[in-house]
């Protein structure tokens, strides 16, 4: 937990006020914050945050050029299944379950490899993994990254000011960040790399690695589908990249408890299970605080799981060697309780009658 609590660089503004409660700076101070982070030219180790958010203005055109020059109905649907969907899962199976939880392992790297480039390759793992170990440890506390009782813009632009890794990591503590990484095929910089850029992630291979990713999916939409089907995927892209930075003040209530008998059985936080990310990406939110290592997260009938049907589907054929799935225990311990307990006394009253016949 020590590690936890200084693994990510504080904002300005700090975590905590003087009276130890969580700091909530206003809006102006976090977009003063959101600003000054993003400045490479203030400081080059602002580099991972300002490509990030590179990435979602350079996808802005096509979502202009898909509504203004290619629009069709056709095409529309495309840009929704595509953004709400494939974008969704693919968050779900490749940053979340994969690269933060470890809830199942690939049978080599080249299906790693696979799975990670399925879809335009937008947030860096680093950004993702390392902030999302600190936001269980210390979920809805003062540390949380993603704090919702931090209002709208704390979450929304959390990526640059709270997510990023601290940039003054003794060696040792670097390698237990690096460590955190390991299995995700990052290749990470070096203690002296750390130093200068201030990530794990090594600019020019980043770099690398998203342009080769970004021309592959145009050249193949392309071929597919010409400039309105490219210009469909890539621009919908853009909106999903913007869309899941409003996901976790969602999902913990907007700062509010709004848990609910029988639907949110996890009591440590804040975090709800809602329909509409659980059934387009996989993300029953309190079911996974409940169990956040399990490769499954949609536990109950009505819970569909699509980031699960993608794992369970890779391992079916050879390319998930193991995986963690907690239905079993989840049920048993939250669904199942009831119905154990009433079991003995069923059998009692059906006994009872043919035991009275028999004397």
């Amino acid at each position: 937990m020590a590690f936890l609590n200084t693994v990510l660089e504080p904002p300005s503004y700090g975590w905590t006020d003087k009276d130890g409660n969580l700091s909530k700076p206003t809006n102006g101070k976090i977009v003063k914050e959101f600003f000054s982070r993003l400045n490479v030219f203030k400081d080059k180790k602002n580099w991972l945050s300002f490509l990030s958010w590179t990435l979602v203005l350079c996808l802005a055109p096509f979502l202009g050029l898909f509504f203004f020059k290619y629009f069709t109905v056709t095409g529309l649907i495309v840009a929704f299944v595509y953004s709400m969907i494939i974008m969704g899962t693919h968050g779900t199976i490749w940053h979340h379950r994969y690269c933060t939880h470890g809830a199942y392992t690939f049978t080599n790297k080249f299906w790693r490899f696979f799975t990670q480039n399925l879809t335009l390759k937008i947030i860096p793992e680093e950004i993702y993994a390392v902030s999302h170990h600190v936001h269980h440890a210390l979920s809805d506390q003062p540390g949380d990254p993603y704090n919702a009782q931090g209002g709208f813009l704390y979450c929304f632009l959390a990526d640059v000011n709270h997510q990023p890794v601290a940039r003054n990591l003794s060696e040792a503590d670097y390698k237990k960040c690096v460590n955190l990484m390991k299995h995700v095929g990052v290749i990470p910089n070096t203690y002296k790399q750390y130093q200068k850029w201030g990530t794990i992630a090594n600019p020019y291979r980043t770099i690398a690695g998203i342009i080769l990713n970004w021309g592959f999916w145009f050249t193949a939409f392309y071929l597919m589908g010409g400039m309105p089907l490219a210009c469909a995927v890539f621009g919908s892209a853009g909106v999903w990249a913007v869309g899941v930075r409003t996901f976790n003040y969602e999902g913990h209530g907007k700062g509010q408890d709004k848990r609910r008998d029988g639907v949110d059985h996890n009591r440590d936080d804040m975090s709800i299970n809602q329909l509409w990310p659980g059934y387009v990406a996989g993300e029953w939110h309190n079911n996974h605080h409940l169990f956040p290592k399990s490769a499954r997260s949609g536990f109950k009938r009505h819970q569909l799981d699509l980031a699960w049907c993608y794992i369970k589907f890779m391992s079916i054929i050879g390319a998930v060697s193991s995986y963690r799935d907690s239905k079993k225990q989840f049920l048993a311990e939250y669904c199942n309780k009831e119905a154990v307990t009433l079991q003995p006394a069923i059998a009692l009253v059906k006994t009872k009658p043919v035991f009275v016949v028999v004397e």
